[in-house]
Parts: C-alpha cells; structure tokens; sequence
C-alpha cells in the first residue's frame, strides 16, 4: 500500500487533494472510511488533542490499522497539536502525519519548534510526516458569528515567508493562510486567495494543505486545488451533520444506536 507521501505527492500532481476528515469517536470514524470506501478514494483520519483525549492515541490508532489490514488507504492525522512533546506522542503512537501548531507565535518560535519535530520524526525513521502552519486563521472548529480577531488578508502567508519557513524547519506538508477560517461563519466565508495559493505553491517545494475549509464554496476549494492545495481539512461540517443526525434520531422514537 502507498505512504500517505506518496498518496499526496500523487494527489498534487494530478491537480486533486485528499480529503482530511476529524473524528472523534468510533462513529464519526466509520462515517469517513466507509465513504472513502464507496468511493474508491484515500482519506486521512484527523484527530486534534482533543479528539485525541476522548477517542484514545492507541484507540485511534488501532482503528486506523484494521482499516488497512482490510486493503483500505486509510490515514492517520494528529490534527492540531500545541506542544512538542504531544507531537513526539503521536509520532511514537505512529501516527502518519503531525501537526505543530504554532500559527499563533512568532516566526521564530515556530521554526524552532518545527525543526524539533522534523528532527525527532527523522530519528524515528521518518515514517511520519510534519506539518506547519504560518498564519493566523483562528483555531475554533465551531459555529461563529464574526470573522476571529488577528484574521485578515495582512496575516495571509506571504510566498517568500513559506518558502524561509520551509527552507528553516524541513516541514514535509505546509498550511498557508489564504483566507480559510477554522469553523463556519454565520455570515458567509472570506473567498479564498487564490492567487496567493498559487504565488506560494511557485515558491515552495512541499504539497500544500487547506486548513478551515468548512463553510467555503465548492467553487472555491476546487479553484484552490487546482492553484496547488493538495489534501483539504473538513471538521465543523461534520460536526454539524453528526448533531443534526443525533437530533433527528432522538425524534424518530428508535432506541437502538
């Protein structure tokens, strides 16, 4: 079976992404594989500390292996992860990818604890890739009413920025600001910088990754795609049909789960 590298790399070059999907229990985990499975695509698991806490690191992990030891293209994400040490837990845990989440610092704050993490995950074997993020786009996967403070186009990933940040940390996946917003805005979503996906995307090396992409137009993220994002991260969609699924089956009068 392919690594999660080469399903990307793949993705990117023939212009589509994988789909990353946040879970946080068994349930929300057969949701995305067995629609992975009906259509015949790889998908990537997203689990944040969070999610991570409820459903369990080994827990997760396990489910993932079933999934492959039954000839599924299935992945594992440690989404959203604030400190170096839970970025070594997962990579020991082995996870497919890890995310340092360093947005909300300085520049070089984030380099160094990215550097920390790419090197750790290379003294591991380097089975495991590492994600960054530069830019602010919030960090709440909820319904919101306005746009988060310290979101706007001057926080945007400027293209000479990612390419120093990749070139200083090593990162094998990178997450741009580009308009995107973590959770869904009540009042409609910021259209997404395309040409700033594509300005970057020219300057770095790594496959690209669209963070926040729930409440964005289908139009939108498929501009992005094509201009170089290559796997797209859906969380608060889900989160509201999975609530939406609960209410409506608490109304039916059925018992069984």
């Amino acid at each position: 079976m392919k690594t999660l590298q080469e399903v990307v790399l793949e993705a990117r070059d023939k212009k589509v992404a994988v789909g990353h999907f946040n879970i946080s229990d068994s349930e929300g985990f057969k949701a995305v594989v067995s629609a992975a499975e009906v259509l015949g695509v790889p998908v990537v698991i997203g689990v944040s500390e969070g999610e991570r806490e409820f459903i369990g690191v080994e827990e997760v992990v396990a489910l993932v292996k079933i999934a492959r030891d039954n000839g599924l293209p299935v992945f594992l994400n440690a989404d959203h992860t604030y400190s170096v040490e839970k970025v070594k837990e997962a990579i020991d845990a082995g996870f497919d990818s890890v995310i340092i989440d360093f947005a909300n610092k300085s520049f070089e704050e984030n380099v160094a604890a990215t550097r920390e993490c790419v090197e750790y995950a290379k003294s591991k074997g380097g089975h495991t890739l590492v994600e960054a993020e530069l830019g602010f786009i919030g960090q709440s996967s909820k319904i919101l009413e306005n746009i988060p403070d310290g979101v706007s186009e001057e926080t945007q990933t400027k293209p000479e920025d990612a390419k120093r940040f990749i070139e200083e940390t090593g990162v094998d996946l990178f997450a741009p600001s580009v308009g995107n917003i973590h959770g869904i805005v009540k009042g409609g979503e910021p259209d997404l910088n395309i040409s700033r996906i594509q300005a970057i995307s020219q300057a770095v090396s790594v496959p690209l990754v669209l963070h926040g992409a729930s409440g964005n137009s289908d139009a939108d993220i498929r501009a992005a795609i094509e201009a170089g994002i290559a796997m797209v991260h859906i969380n608060t969609e889900l989160r509201v049909a999975y609530k939406e699924g609960v209410e409506e089956g608490l109304k039916s009068g059925e018992i069984a789960p």
